[in-house]
């Protein structure tokens, strides 16, 4: 089976790995590792892709949150609202300057944060709110301008997670007076380490954000405020640039990948994330969707993983042993000596030799799937690598699978032993066979 990670950062690499090292290289060559002409040329470059007149890079998105606030001058005694579902950093931006974070309830449809809800926490002390573009939506901003500029409201966009969200022909973080950016490797835009940026059209916020990065410092060893040491490093801005010119086209592709999710998971028991009437406001930085009985559903959904997951300096109890109690099975010996015996490997269970041959890894894959007694159980090509006999071996074994009622879903180059086919989805349940699409169609 092939692993399908979170995010394959190696694989972006690979795509731009010419013009990356190239950046990289030229950054060694002039030497100028702080607030060098690649950090320049990337503010100037991002803040005209936001549509803004200021970027200021610094160190973190944190950093981007927390020197914006206390640009503005807001500290002890302040409230600021912010979503309740957001990460813990925007909350952790206002503790750090002094202020007290007011949390307020996000909209169930997009998850942002909803405007009636802040407008009612709008208190005496208010003096900001930070709307979050969570997973890569923009917030109702339009909606929340309104309440923050009837109260006057500092607003200070949390963007995160929605580099290059737009509607109209403005880009998330231009809407109100500042944004925040990070640059977290897994972001849509992420550099190479950590990394954070805030745009603005305030000339004077923008200033005294660049003296707060840079130790509080107007000239050279002339430090006129308390700051900080915060810049965004060079090389780090060197490789976000060739980043930021596959910025769209990659986000246009997750765009591409959600509507393959809408798809493939329209009628089934779950609660999808609603496609916004432009396109244009979601980036897709995840794609969460919601399941009635959460932690149930990860209890019990079953996946066969490759033989690689298995523990090989572990005898197949051993390895059982781990996943029941990794899985939280009630009476996990109980339940591991049920699955040997289950897929037939019950003789020398504690003493099977360490190096597993390919039949018996596939039977103890299978064992490990089936230990927390799934509805579901995946198998990726079960038969390759197999003799005749194993082959017929494991068949039985998954015809025992089947017969209990469990839903077995293979991907097999074998309909039946001996005759090849165009890769399939096999979907056994009730004792029968089902396939689906040839796996090049499955999109």
């Amino acid at each position: 089976m092939t692993d399908v990670p979170f995010v394959d950062l190696a694989a972006e690499h690979r795509e731009l790995r010419t013009e990356i090292d190239e950046a990289i290289r030229r950054v060694i060559r002039d030497g100028s590792f702080i607030l060098g002409r690649d950090l320049e040329d990337f503010e100037r470059e991002f803040a005209a892709y936001c549509g803004t007149r200021h970027a200021v890079g610094v160190g973190s998105g944190l950093d981007a949150l927390t020197l914006a606030l206390q640009g503005r001058g807001i500290g002890p005694g302040d409230e600021v609202i912010t979503a309740a579902n957001t990460f813990i950093a925007t909350a952790l931006a206002v503790s750090r300057v002094g202020a007290t974070p007011v949390f307020v309830d996000c909209d169930d449809r997009d998850f942002n944060l909803n405007p009636d809800a802040l407008e009612k926490a709008i208190t005496a002390r208010t003096r900001a709110v930070i709307p979050v573009h969570l997973y890569g939506q923009l917030a109702p901003i339009e909606a929340i301008l309104d309440v923050a500029r009837r109260h006057d409201l500092f607003v200070l966009e949390d963007a995160a997670q929605a580099h290059g969200a737009a509607t109209q022909g403005r880009r998330a973080g231009s809407f109100g007076d500042a944004g925040a950016y990070s640059f977290y490797p897994a972001k849509n835009l992420g550099a190479f380490g950590d990394g954070g940026l805030v745009v603005t059209d305030d000339a004077e916020l923008a200033a005294r954000i660049r003296m707060l990065r840079h130790y509080g410092q107007r000239a050279k060893y002339e430090h006129a405020v308390v700051g900080t040491n915060s810049r965004l490093d060079t090389l780090q801005a060197a490789v976000l640039r060739v980043k930021l010119r596959a910025l769209d086209r990659r986000n246009e592709a997750r765009r591409a990948a959600a509507g393959v999710y809408r798809r493939r998971l329209s009628g089934l028991p779950l609660v999808l994330p609603r496609a916004p009437e432009e396109p244009g406001r979601h980036v897709y930085h995840l794609y969460v969707v919601r399941v009635a009985g959460r932690d149930q559903v990860k209890r019990r959904l079953g996946l066969i993983a490759h033989t690689g997951l298995l523990y090989s300096g572990l005898s197949a109890r051993d390895n059982l042993l781990f996943f029941a109690r990794l899985y939280d099975v009630s009476d996990p010996v109980r339940r591991a000596d049920s699955m040997l015996e289950e897929v037939g490997l019950t003789d020398r269970a504690d003493d099977l030799v360490r190096t597993f041959s390919r039949g018996m890894q596939q039977r103890l894959s299978i064992a490990r799937a089936l230990i927390h007694d799934p509805d579901l159980v995946l198998l990726d090509e079960p038969y390759t690598g197999l003799d005749q006999h194993a082959s017929r071996m494991l068949r039985g074994i998954l015809e025992q699978i089947r017969g209990k009622g469990r839903t077995l879903v293979m991907v097999t180059h074998h309909l039946e032993e001996g005759l090849e086919v165009s890769t399939r989805l096999a979907i056994m349940t009730r004792g029968r066979f089902a396939w689906q699409a040839a796996a090049g169609s499955l999109s």
